[in-house]
This record gives structure tokens, C-alpha cells and sequence, in this order.
């Protein structure tokens, strides 16, 4: 299916690694010019590199830290100059890292976890808004968490950031509808990131196996998919790629989930 995206510009944030390069690259692989903005300076070189070879010539890793609202901006004026002041896509991947239990967590990691989960999100909206405003088209898909539907013990931080992502993403589609730049939200279940597979393998499991790793995530957390295995970056891609193309035409306001079958809506 011909997306639509052929030289249109995107702008990946956390795009480096995992589900946000999975998405970077189906941008890529259909023709779309793409930034990925993260904070490992490695990690954007290698991706950038990877997202040429795909079909983004002109593919380029802009170094940022979402928490710091004067570096995104930085970055995106960089985006302006490079695109004419276009850009008609923004995907916001990164996540917060914080993890514990509700008694065990300090003010500073819940500050933390709303400062990279939620805060950066909005830092890059903010400074993508003009772009994004000013091209014929645009699109904005933000990653929020299944865990925002169910719950899980340790991860009550990480999870009221990405329920705030899901909150303001709702709110900036009503917001933009008079634009008509469409916004939705991506839910990956157990998907087999970076973190995910390197906690796997700390406990004895072989996460680089998604069979064994749903195993896990059952015996541990109690989350297990309808389907036996975990998810794959590579299968929220395609997904996130369809919501900000042009083929989505009526679609915002929508979070939908990627999780292999669940009892949540």
C-alpha cells in the first residue's frame, strides 16, 4: 500500500533505537525525509545511517534531551531551516525510565517520570506546532502504554506519565481538529524493547526468544497476550507509519492498542 509519504518530512523523537527506529524506518522504507531526535549521539549516527540506506537520503540525527525545552527547540529550528518550515509529521516515542513501587519511589523519579514521559512530549509538540501548521498536511502520533489500562505494581510512575501523554494527546486532537492536523495514540502490550529483552535476561529468561519472554511476563506481571509471545518493535511500526500518513484521513483522537489480544478497550 503506497502510504503517501514519499518526500514528506518527519521528525522521530527517541527514533534512535526500538520502536521508535522500527517506526522510523517504515517512514524510510516508503520515502519520507526523516529526523530522528534523541540524546545518544551513537545511537542517531548508526540510525540515520541505517534510514539513508532505506530510502531517506537525506536522513539525519539531531541530538536533544526532551526534558530540556530550550534543546528541543534548538532542534526543531535546525528541522525549520533543513525543510523550509515544513514538517508534516511528529512522532513522540520516548518513555520514561523510571521504575518501583508506589512506597519505594522518591518526589525526584516521579518528577523524573512526568519530565520524560509527558513533559517531553509536550516540549516537542510545542516546538513542532508551527511546522506542522504550516504544511499541507501533518500528523501527530504519540506512544502512550498498556499499562495505563492495566495496571501494573511497579511501574505506577511510568504509567501516570503515559496517561498524561494519552490526556493531552486527546485534548490536541480536539485542539487541532480546526487544523485539520490529525493526533492519535499508539498502546504497545509486551513488546521486546531493549529494556524489556535485558530484564528478561537478568531473571534467566531468554528474551531474545518471544515465546519465552511472554512466559515471563505472565509468571512476573500477570500480563500475558492472547496471542503466546511477545511483540516485536518491528510490528508497532507499520501501525504508528499508517497513522501518520496521508492514508489516514479521518482518524484522530483514537488510542489504539498493539498488544496481542487483551481484555481492555
Amino acid at each position: 500500500m503506497d502510504l503517501g509519504l514519499r518526500n514528506a518530512t518527519a521528525a522521530v523523537v527517541g527514533g534512535g533505537r526500538g520502536m521508535g527506529l522500527a517506526t522510523a524506518r517504515c517512514l524510510a522504507d516508503d520515502g519520507a525525509r526523516v529526523a530522528i531526535i534523541g540524546r545518544s549521539r551513537p545511537d542517531l549516527d548508526r540510525a540515520a545511517a541505517d534510514l539513508a540506506n532505506r530510502g531517506s537520503p537525506d536522513a539525519v540525527g539531531l541530538v536533544a534531551d526532551v526534558t530540556d525545552a530550550d534543546a528541543v527547540d534548538a532542534a526543531f529550528a535546525d528541522l525549520a531551516q533543513r525543510w523550509d518550515g515544513e514538517l508534516n509529521i511528529l512522532i513522540n516515542a520516548v518513555g520514561p525510565t523510571v521504575q518501583g513501587d508506589f512506597e519505594s519511589l522518591t518526589d525526584e523519579q516521579w518528577r523524573q517520570a512526568v519530565d520524560e514521559g509527558a513533559m517531553g512530549m509536550v516540549h516537542c509538540v510545542r516546538s513542532a506546532l508551527p511546522l506542522l501548521r504550516k504544511a499541507q498536511w501533518a500528523r501527530i502520533v504519540n506512544f502512550s502504554a498498556h499499562s495505563t489500562q492495566r495496571q501494573s505494581v511497579i511501574l505506577p510512575a511510568y504509567t501516570a506519565a503515559k496517561a498524561m501523554v494519552t490526556s493531552i494527546s486527546k485534548n490536541l486532537s480536539l485542539l487541532l481538529a480546526k487544523d485539520e492536523i490529525l493526533v492519535n495514540v499508539v498502546s504497545p502490550g509486551s513488546i521486546a524493547s531493549e529494556s524489556l529483552v535485558g530484564w528478561a535476561k537478568s531473571v534467566g529468561v531468554d528474551g531474545d526468544n518471544p515465546y519465552e519472554l511472554m512466559k515471563a511476563i505472565d509468571k512476573h506481571f500477570g500480563h500475558p497476550a492472547h496471542l503466546p509471545r511477545a511483540g516485536l518493535p518491528d510490528e508497532i511500526g507499520p501501525v504508528v507509519a499508517f497513522l501518520a500518513s496521508r492514508r489516514n484521513s479521518y482518524m484522530t483522537g483514537a488510542n489504539i492498542n498493539v498488544d496481542g489480544g487483551s481484555d481492555f478497550t
